[in-house]
């Protein structure tokens, strides 16, 4: 799909080949090695790439070919499921609430007041950790 829009922008098929595995986040030398030329040859791709595309780096080439890599929109649309289906989960339970009155901290109720931070200039017994 992407490698069709990019001849259509007027690459050749081995630009296209190159700007889409670059668009997957493979580096210079990873495209290379798949596809069995030097990463020089790479480098001459991209320069020729850039210059067709209008695009002065790899990350702007990146950012105008996401859209096309079709993996964007399906993960787009499955969240966009997962958060409807997740919303109507949560409609459909009755709401809990947390009582806020006390806070209990090393099996010590404390008043909710002092978030359970002794304030006093006596000692205290706060557990282990000698707080």
């Amino acid at each position: 799909m992407l490698r069709d829009i990019l001849i259509q922008k007027g690459l050749s098929n081995r630009e296209a080949e190159v700007a889409e595995l670059v668009s997957k986040g493979l580096s210079n030398k990873e495209v290379a090695n798949q596809l069995f030329v030097t990463e020089k040859t790479v480098k001459f791709h991209l320069t020729n790439i850039y210059k067709k595309m209008n695009v002065k780096s790899r990350a702007q080439l990146i950012v105008w070919c996401l859209p096309h890599l079709g993996f964007v929109e399906s993960e787009a649309r499955i969240e966009a499921q997962n958060n409807s289906a997740a919303a109507a989960a949560y409609n459909s339970q009755a709401t809990q609430t947390i009582p806020a009155g006390n806070a209990t901290v090393a099996g010590t109720t404390l008043p909710s007041s002092n978030n359970g931070i002794n304030r006093g200039s006596g000692s205290s017994d706060m557990g282990a950790m000698g707080i």
